[in-house]
């Protein structure tokens, strides 16, 4: 009866605003009082908190970080495409232990807080790692690694304390957890367009260093996120149960991973993205530094990305409206067989086909990127939405966070897979006559999952996939409802991670 009356409440000030400004201010004003809404409801810290990691840190900071640091290693650390295509992988491994960021935030608060020292450690080892690449005028490529590794594992356990965050005022105020996640999904995907937008104009005029030394702005303001959040103080609270808890989720955890409708299908999420190679440094080195390539300005480069977003929003777009209700099965199969084919407009690229058929490089590959990050978000969504059903009852949290490191354990070893394939081609800085030979390499690749699509169900995507054992071993296990992790949006970063 009260979220009732609240729901009712909010939905009545905003059309009461709405009724003052009417007709043209409408288009204005409804977003800020949504926002108005949103923080007399929570906290306007929460909001502020979401806005920044979601918007500034992860949408905006993530899109410069993308750029400056492919330009990074190539300019400044001038290391070749297949070492870069390794680097790449290694500074994304904090991402692959989210579920201890995530198991930490909740079970192990700092000083009576669960969430604020987290934010503050987070905003810590942005600041510091990115000051240092931009200052320091000849640093080892071994510390520089170090310091994006550090600077990825802030942006990940700031990433994994907001969602716990949104998850934890989605179960107080059920009423507005679409809003919520809406506020989210709005934050990302405007920073990340705004992103990619300037990202290459700025690396144009102050260099991958200097984009480092404005990355520490998004990482101080994750940083005050942490100084202003509003949150209760915990009293006496007992660190001798920490040590049992993390063993609880454990076991939890493998009891259910045994389960063969379990995990056939995370097998098949695996191998379906570590099968599909990535090659994306030896086409980043030939479009930007080959005299037979388009030699594609920073600029250039930075608005083909804020193309790709749009792709990206539009495949999620028609996932939702269009292709959510299609069995798993039946949907993955002609988009893995999609995702093979659209990287034939890479070759067509590469071997200049395009100028043969009268295409200039600009246009071509403003379509190619558009298809294939559309594509892609298509190949993503339905994987997500069966991560989500693989999800026992009581470690819902713990559990999808572990999935998602799965996933990301398969863009790891996709981004080796293609440096070896790009190292073994002999591509380099200066040499890519081997380039369309990797790019038909991992376009073979990407059909292969087409022969492990029996670990997928075949059923009703809007029906339970879960064997009736699982709840009942869930019941066995005694876990406390409210000690798993809550770790609801972790996919909505910018694309990658």
């Amino acid at each position: 009866m009260v979220e009732g009356e609240n729901l009712e409440a909010c939905s009545e000030v905003v059309e009461g605003e709405d009724e003052r400004k009417g007709g043209f201010f409408d288009c204005f004003w409804t977003p800020v009082y949504w926002f108005k809404m949103l923080a007399n409801e929570t906290h306007w810290s929460f909001v502020f908190g979401v806005m920044v990691v979601y918007g500034i840190s992860q949408g905006l900071g993530g899109a410069f970080n993308r750029v400056g640091t492919e330009y990074y290693m190539k300019d400044v650390q001038k290391v070749q495409p297949s070492e870069s295509q390794i680097y790449q992988g290694i500074i994304s491994i904090p991402w692959l232990v989210k579920p201890l960021w995530g198991l930490l935030t909740d079970l192990l608060p700092i000083l009576g807080y669960r969430r604020r020292p987290y934010f503050i450690l987070a905003g810590l080892l942005g600041v510091v790692s990115m000051l240092l690449l931009s200052f320091h005028e000849n640093l080892h490529i071994a510390f520089a690694l170090l310091s994006l590794t550090a600077g990825s594992a802030g942006a990940a356990i700031a990433d994994v304390t907001i969602d716990a965050c949104v998850a934890q005022n989605s179960n107080t105020r059920p009423y507005l957890a679409a809003d919520m996640q809406s506020l989210c999904a709005l934050s990302s995907s405007i920073g990340a367009l705004l992103g990619f937008s300037l990202s290459g104009i700025f690396v144009h005029l102050i260099g991958p260093k200097g984009v480092f030394g404005l990355l520490s702005i998004p990482a101080g303001l994750v940083f005050l996120v942490g100084i202003l959040l509003d949150e209760p103080f915990m009293f006496n609270f007992s660190y001798r149960q920490v040590n049992q808890k993390l063993v609880d989720a454990g076991k939890s955890m493998w009891r259910t991973l045994k389960f063969p409708d379990v995990w056939r299908p995370c097998v098949y999420m695996y191998l379906s993205i570590a099968l599909s190679i990535d090659i994306h440094e030896g086409l980043f080195y030939w479009y930007t530094d080959s005299k037979g390539g388009p030699s594609f300005s920073e600029e250039t480069v930075g608005f083909i990305f804020s193309i790709g977003s749009i792709g990206s929003l539009f495949g999620a777009l028609l996932y939702q409206n269009v292709l959510k209700d299609h069995p798993f099965r039946n949907l993955l199969f002609w988009i893995q067989l999609l995702f093979g084919l659209s990287g034939m407009l890479d070759l067509i690229l590469v071997l200049r086909l395009n100028l043969k058929l009268g295409m200039p490089d600009y246009f071509f590959i403003v379509i190619a990127e558009s298809v294939s990050q559309m594509i892609g978000r298509l190949k993503w969504m339905p994987l997500l939405v069966l991560s989500a059903k693989l999800c026992p009852p009581g470690i819902e949290g713990t559990f999808f966070a572990l999935l998602m490191s799965i996933d990301n354990a398969g863009l790891l070893s996709s981004q080796w897979g293609g440096g070896f394939v790009l190292h073994v081609l002999k591509v380099t800085r200066t040499r890519f006559d081997n380039l369309w030979l990797a790019i038909l390499t991992r376009n073979i690749l990407r059909v292969t999952p087409l022969g492990l699509l029996f670990l997928i169900p075949r059923g009703d995507p809007n029906a339970s996939i879960l064997p009736t054992e699982i709840f009942g071993a869930q019941e066995e296990a005694e876990t406390p409802e409210n000690e798993n992790i809550e770790l609801v949006a972790l996919v909505s970063s910018v694309d990658g991670k």
